[in-house]
């Protein structure tokens, strides 16, 4: 079709209007005679013999000498009035009557021109102004009924194009936009999972959970982001602002505190994000993901709370049991310095910082050729930070940097050192030793970042779950943050600057490996939180299962029964072991009789007699 079905329905929403406003104005049909049917045969007989009179009057008008014209145009004009008083209750209305009225004493006017004028308007006067009458009247309304027969055809045409068009088979492909994903029961159940274990964590620090909307005014978000702002998802048109959605969680909680004149948070935030990035769906790469934030607002002593956001990472990793991990350290304002160090220009430390953030997916030659044809830095400089990003250890490492010709000089190197060694110090205190890592190669290139970054990884690469085979799959980080010391005051009317400090768990890319660990190990996943199934052994006794599953409910015990009157009993026991329902309330007539139900628990098949009323507090104790 060359036209789509949206546009013919709106095709025919016009036609539509057309032909009922046309419908509307065509004169209604006139109400019967109050006179009943006698008199309106009468009039129908009547309105015949007018007009035979009306015809005989016409070729009398035709035929006769000016002379007498005055006397039969008079004559006419009599039988015309009394014609119009009897046929107008059947066949005109009211204001037919005024028109053929007021056309009829034109006519009279018009009798006293010459026969030439008489001759150029045939419609009138040649006919002895009968259609200028009532004769004009009908031949009016005889175009109305057919302007309206010709838009209704023209309606009833566009509506069979439409169903020829529906008729017609859609040939499309139905799937999830590029980059994002449907979830089945099964990986909502885990999903949620791990999302609970998650908040419990930030609860367990003082979190405080916010929301931002999903969009953003686009002068929000551009500019904080360097080189990945190309990634940002712009909105088309939005009643005058100009929107895109929201890249992280990061920039719209600075908003919000802006905006809000908040100095002092400790909020945990979780919700989706959009990047418009070249998605890995196997590896937990996409381009809609869920993002878990937690940031630490306000002016502290150094080191204190990034301290306590590397533990937070720690803790969630630990209770997920995801795997070996380490937590990548590094600082910005000792990357800053090292690139002066190094002979960067200063207009060039951005872009070069994205640069060596590739390393955790590119060899260093590939950097490097990168930093010299792409970013303009000349060969010896790239080789200069080559020797540093290629560094990575432990408080040794900084110790060692502290005392480095070139760095030692820098004042921003030296003091990224002693925030680094502060941040170890306090991690060691807190456990994490064997757990973190000083990496100069972790850059994150967020444009926001002022001081610690830190990335946690995974040891061992995963399989990865791809189609029905497995692959050795590169997940990349699981978690990620850093201070931003400067991003609060961006969006302050007064510049006013919050410090911050926060940490984001890759859920997604959590979800990919655990979904990937589940199947490989041959773990069953539930679909709901279902603990007692109340089934019923003989028919007539859905009543009673409602019953008790009212009792149940109300004591919070998460219970359901089979829908139908009397299902069979060995389809309810398998539905108990499908879908991994540890108890089951069985009712019998003989049990019942005496005030007991049995009571079976589904793994070992084990049957109790439980009387009625202690059967809530049975069924509590043996899932507790």
């Amino acid at each position: 079709m060359s036209e789509t079905r949206e546009q013919i329905l709106e095709e025919i929403k016009i036609q539509g209007d057309l032909v009922r406003k046309l419908k509307a104005t065509k004169e209604p049909k006139e109400k019967a005679s109050k006179s009943g049917k006698q008199n309106k045969q009468k009039g129908k007989v009547y309105a015949k013999k007018m007009l035979k009179e009306l015809n005989f009057l016409k070729f009398i008008v035709r035929n006769t000498c000016l002379q007498e014209q005055q006397q039969q145009q008079q004559r006419r004009q009599r039988h015309i009035h009394v014609l119009i008083k009897w046929c107008s209750p059947y066949r005109f209305n009211r204001r037919q009557y005024v028109t053929a009225k007021s056309c009829s004493i034109a006519l009279q006017d018009n009798s006293n021109k010459s026969d030439k004028n008489k001759s150029d308007n045939n419609d009138t006067d040649s006919r002895g102004g009968v259609s200028g009458g009532v004769g004009c009247t009908i031949k009016h309304r005889h175009l109305e009924l057919e302007k309206i027969d010709e838009e209704v055809s023209r309606l009833l045409a566009l509506k069979n194009k439409l169903g020829e068009g529906s008729s017609q088979t859609q040939k499309f492909v139905l799937k999830t936009p590029k980059g994002t994903r449907d979830y089945a029961p099964k990986q909502m159940m885990l999903r949620q999972s791990v999302l609970d274990k998650i908040i419990a964590v930030f609860k367990k620090h003082g979190g405080e959970a916010i929301d931002t909307p999903v969009f953003e005014l686009k002068e929000v978000l551009t500019g904080k982001y360097g080189e990945d702002s190309k990634l940002i998802y712009d909105l088309k048109d939005q009643g005058g602002e100009i929107l895109s959605l929201r890249y992280d969680l990061t920039v719209p909680l600075a908003r919000y505190l802006a905006m809000n004149k908040i100095s002092n948070i400790k909020r945990y935030h979780i919700a989706r994000v959009y990047r418009r990035d070249n998605p890995a769906m196997t590896r937990g790469r996409y381009r809609e993901f869920y993002q878990c934030d937690f940031d630490i607002a306000g002016s502290y002593d150094p080191m204190l709370a990034d301290s306590e956001c590397v533990k937070i990472v720690s803790e969630i990793l630990d209770t997920l049991a995801i795997g070996d991990y380490v937590i990548k350290l590094n600082h910005r304002q000792l990357l800053d310095g090292m690139f002066e160090a190094c002979g960067v220009p200063n207009d060039k430390f951005r872009s070069i910082c994205s640069a060596v953030d590739k390393l955790d997916k590119s060899p260093w030659l590939e950097v490097r050729k990168e930093m010299i044809e792409e970013k303009g830095l000349l060969p010896d400089t790239a080789d200069k930070i080559g020797e540093y990003v290629q560094l990575s250890g432990d408080r040794e490492l900084i110790e060692k940097l502290l005392v480095d010709e070139q760095l030692k000089n820098i004042p921003s190197a030296v003091k990224g050192l002693k925030d680094m060694h502060l941040l170890f110090k306090y991690c060691h205190i807190m456990g994490l030793s064997d757990k973190i890592s000083f990496d100069l190669s972790l850059a994150r290139g967020l444009d926001y970042y002022t001081g610690v970054i830190y990335e946690c990884v995974l040891k061992a690469e995963p399989k990865m779950l791809n189609g029905c085979s497995e692959e050795q799959g590169t997940i990349g980080s699981v978690a990620g943050g850093g201070r931003y010391d400067n991003l609060v005051g961006m969006f302050d009317t007064k510049g006013k600057q919050v410090p911050c400090v926060g940490v984001s768990i890759g859920v997604e890319r959590i979800f990919s490996v655990l979904e990937a660990k589940y199947a490989a190990d041959g773990i069953k996943q539930r679909t709901n939180e279902v603990e007692v199934m109340v089934m019923s052994a003989h028919k007539g006794l859905h009543e009673k299962r409602l019953s008790i599953l009212n009792d149940l409910w109300n004591q919070g015990i998460k219970a359901e029964h089979f829908y139908k009157l009397n299902p069979k009993l060995l389809n309810q026991l398998q539905y108990c072991e499908e879908n991994q329902i540890p108890l089951a309330v069985v009712l019998g007539d003989s049990e019942l009789e005496k005030g007991k139900v049995k009571l079976r628990e589904i793994s070992t098949r084990k049957e109790e007699d439980v009387l009625l009323t202690n059967l809530s507090d049975e069924i509590k104790k043996r899932l507790h």
